[in-house]
């Protein structure tokens, strides 16, 4: 058994303790996770992760999505470097920028144009904001437990929020069409867009692909009521399709919001728009000033590009199958009954009767003392660096895990 050391992760933690409120802020706080898991990291590559003690661990959380080729992915660090040398954040933008918005519009399936970002809520929020310029409407249908960002009109949390912020929103159940259609007829007149994500993705719950019914209502309710269908693809996009997630169900949004895994571990968010939507976009006032930023757009570029050559959603979810297929045969063989959900590039795995998630916290501790990085209830993702012999390790890692569980 690896024995993980953890000094220089405590004595961080003891450092930010004093400088930063908790210690740490949002998802990426080790509280949330099983007790051993460090909060610091020293470096990555590839699909390998190395926390500030040096342990190494066999990564499926990927930066919580953005490590879509691997960390340090050569042509992506080539590209970054080379413009950096140029420039980053200037008066304004590079030519980088219409070089990445041409390829974004040839690449996605809906898109006839693009603005850049730099965080998913960004993406999230410009999409309603447009819309409602578009429209000149209010009302923002989204799905109970969806997470769409941590701006007040979004976030899952109520702390410091109040009702106002969340007066036009209303909500209705992935997959549900006829709760869908009921927070339609209740938006009446006011119905400025439907937001619904790549899919159901909510933290501690069995994941949900969408329905072929689902997708083809949302289409046809924005269609008959005249408003915006925004998609969210700021977990998902690139890793399940790379012309858009919901392409093989033959439904495309009018607005799109991309994050996470567009520039592989870069700073940044995009918009995609239908041509119905252009104007309103050239009009409302959504900036950043570092918005523009050429490093960022150069790696995305790059990204871009490989995602294509390499058709990186298929290589990725051959490696997650291998995965899934693993741990299905091996939670039989241990006598412990798993729920795998999602699409296999970005898996989640829950235990039956674990409601408070203790089974999974001692299988992800037992795991991590093999040197692979699995999460509790939260999706994982996989990476185009991953290697069948990472995969090996990880099922020889939950071996241990569904030993621990069973014993328990």
């Amino acid at each position: 058994m690896l024995e993980l050391i953890r000094a220089q992760d405590v004595a961080l933690r003891k450092r930010a303790a004093k400088v930063v409120p908790s210690g740490m802020w949002g998802h990426l706080h080790a509280a949330k996770l099983p007790e051993a898991y460090p909060q610091f990291f020293s470096r990555g590559e590839g699909g390998i992760l190395w926390d500030a003690d040096g342990n190494r661990y066999v990564d499926f959380m990927c930066s919580w999505g953005p490590n879509l080729l691997g960390h340090h992915h050569p042509e992506v660090e080539e590209a970054a470097e080379r413009q950096r040398r140029l420039g980053d954040c200037l008066n304004g933008p590079s030519e980088v920028m219409v070089e990445l918005a041409e390829m974004l519009v040839d690449t996605i399936a809906h898109a006839d144009w693009a603005l850049f970002q730099k965080n998913g809520t960004d993406a999230t929020t410009t999409c309603v904001t447009v819309a409602r310029a578009a429209t000149g409407r209010r009302k923002i249908l989204v799905a109970k437990g969806a997470y769409h960002g941590a701006v007040p009109w979004c976030s899952p949390s109520l702390v410091g929020i109040t009702a106002e912020d969340r007066a036009h929103l209303i909500y209705y159940t992935f997959n549900d069409v006829e709760s869908l259609e009921a927070a339609v007829k209740e938006a009446n007149d006011d119905l400025a867009a439907i937001v619904v994500s790549a899919y159901r993705h909510d933290l501690g719950f069995d994941q949900e692909l969408p329905t072929q019914d689902f997708a083809a209502a949302a289409r046809r309710l924005a269609d008959d009521n005249g408003a915006a269908l925004i998609l969210d693809e700021v977990r998902a996009g690139f890793r399940l399709h790379i012309a858009g997630s919901w392409e093989p169900l033959g439904v495309r949004p009018d607005l799109a919001a991309w994050s996470k895994a567009i520039a592989n571990g870069y700073s940044l968010s995009a918009v995609t728009g239908s041509d119905w939507l252009r104007k309103a976009a050239s009009q409302v006032f959504v900036t950043g000033s570092f918005w523009a930023g050429a490093v960022a757009m150069a790696a995305a570029l790059a990204t871009l590009k490989v995602v294509r050559r390499d058709n990186v959603p298929d290589k990725v979810g051959r490696l997650g199958q291998m995965l899934r297929d693993g741990l299905e045969t091996r939670s039989r063989q241990f006598g412990v009954s798993i729920r795998q959900s999602g699409p296999a590039q970005m898996p989640t795995v829950l235990f039956d009767d674990d409601a408070d998630f203790a089974k999974g916290s001692a299988f992800c501790n037992a795991a991590l003392t093999k040197g692979v990085y699995f999460h509790p209830k939260h999706n994982m993702f996989l990476c185009a660096a991953h290697t069948e012999e990472d995969i090996n390790r990880a099922l020889e890692a939950a071996e241990h895990g569904f030993t621990v569980v069973a014993s328990s």
